[in-house]
């Protein structure tokens, strides 16, 4: 005998709910009865919501009413034209904050109709502990002084291209109340590095910043001596922050962020990308205090750049790399690349640099990015790796065939990742095939390579030609 829907017991039915994640899925299946359909608007969580938000007040008042428990909410207008109807605005806010008592993780991209006036309404969502403002240009300072000021509870901040945020009494206010966590600031000209000292004792609680000039407003600027003092009354307070990544920064002696780096002595992950004026006795610094270190990603501006910017040339060599070897033996993750494939001519790192972190700590992912100086000699010193499972390399044209079938021999080595690599061919990839060592193969845009070439050699291949890079 069969049973109904209507027989089975509530607590069963919201467990069946719970297990479903795709949201299409869960629209599916919220359709298949009304006892389902009233069950996933009370389980609903999440909504990702957009441009088919049409008419946008009514539609979100809908949605609201349909799905009361809604905790994380993201409204993204990538992509709007105004034939799609009018954004959701002020009004559209006031109705979230009356509505969903649960919110605590809200992210508004490309919402050109909201101003301070909407944010003040959001300061009535108690519960709201992550706030995420990509592209908002009616957003202003005073708005966000609003919403933290009602929003207590906040842990994260994160403010993308919001042009007219400036640094003024919101994030002083934030430091006071010493609870945030995450703080993140990408291409907020009116923003400078400076300004975060303004966090005070907030510092205490950071555990991620993550900081980008927008790269045509970075230029040098002289600090004078109570600027650096300033960053120097916190200095005990940087030992909580596991997370940095800086982007488009002039770090140099007299600055605060040179300052910063040698500091932080919880720090796991660092990713310091087209940083101007990084020294080796900043990262030996950092490798000294940051022992805890599992990933490093660089990305170096070319020869051609760094002089815009300063008289002195980058100064980083393998001297950063060897620190790093002896002070963080749980570094596990490497990343390195130069921009636009410009290696500079000055002193850099060099391969040999590279090999000792890899032979030294326990690196399980190396990524190498337009390193013309890695060679098959390099290759044949990372297949004895003990530990290396990943590898990818970008534009590293002297690795050939030889290298190449030299590395089948690293013991752990599971994903193999190819791009822009002229001096592979079929050959290099041949001992690979029918050996199931490889679960993962990506190959894109090695035009020595081809699609049959790398059958057989991986569980899982993904393949992809296109040369008009080469032109």
């Amino acid at each position: 005998m069969g049973f109904l829907m209507e027989d089975l017991p509530e607590e069963l039915l919201v467990n069946i709910v719970r297990r479903v994640d795709q949201t299409a899925d869960r629209n599916s299946i919220s359709l298949v009865s009304k006892r389902l359909y009233a069950i996933d608007g009370e389980q609903r969580d999440f909504l990702r919501v957009g441009c088919g938000l049409h008419p946008a007040i009514e539609a979100l008042t809908s949605l609201c009413i349909r799905f009361p428990n809604i905790k994380k909410l993201e409204i993204v207008y990538s992509g709007w034209m105004s034939n799609l109807g009018k954004q959701l605005d002020n009004q559209g806010l006031f109705v979230l904050s009356s509505n969903c008592h649960s919110l605590t993780e809200l992210t508004l991209s490309f919402c050109s109709f909201i101003n301070d006036s909407g944010l003040a309404y959001l300061s009535s969502c108690r519960n709201l502990r992550s706030l995420k403002l990509n592209f908002a240009p009616a957003i202003s300072s005073n708005g966000i002084l609003s919403l933290v000021v009602g929003c207590k509870n906040l842990s994260a901040l994160h403010l993308i291209r919001c042009m007219k945020v400036s640094s003024v009494e919101w994030l002083e206010y934030l430091g006071k109340l010493g609870k945030l966590e995450d703080l993140s600031i990408k291409n907020c000209r009116a923003i400078s590095e400076h300004d975060l000292t303004k966090l005070g004792p907030g510092w205490n609680n950071l555990k991620r910043l993550e900081f980008e000039m927008d790269a045509y407003y970075r230029y040098p600027k002289i600090y004078d001596s109570s600027s650096v003092e300033k960053w120097l009354m916190h200095q005990g307070s940087y030992k909580n922050l596991r997370e940095l990544s800086l982007v488009n920064c002039i770090i140099a002696p007299g600055r605060g962020l040179s300052y910063l780096l040698g500091r932080c002595e919880a720090l796991e992950r660092l990713h310091l990308d087209m940083c101007i004026a990084v020294e080796d006795t900043d990262m030996i610094a950092l490798s000294q205090k940051s022992r805890n270190l599992t990933s490093m990603s660089i990305r170096l501006p070319s020869q051609f750049l760094a002089p815009v910017f300063l008289s002195s040339p980058l100064r980083l060599t393998d001297e950063s790399l060897k620190a790093f070897a002896i002070n963080c033996s749980m570094l596990e993750v490497f990343e390195l690349s130069f921009s636009d494939g410009e290696f500079p001519s000055f002193n850099c790192f060099s391969q040999s640099g590279i090999l000792a972190l890899v032979q030294t700590c326990p690196i399980r992912v190396l990524v190498l990015d337009s390193a013309c100086f890695f060679n098959d000699s390099g290759m044949e010193a990372l297949s004895s790796s003990p530990y290396l499972q990943t590898l990818k390399l970008i534009k590293c044209q002297e690795v050939t065939d030889k290298g190449m079938q030299l590395i089948q021999r690293c013991p752990l080595l599971t994903d193999l990742n190819l791009r822009k690599c002229l001096g592979v061919t079929d050959s290099g990839l041949k001992p690979l095939i029918g050996l199931r060592k490889l679960k993962y193969l990506k190959v894109e845009d090695c035009p020595q390579i081809s699609e049959k070439g790398v059958q057989g050699t991986a569980m899982f291949i993904s393949y992809k030609q296109e040369s008009s890079w080469l032109y």
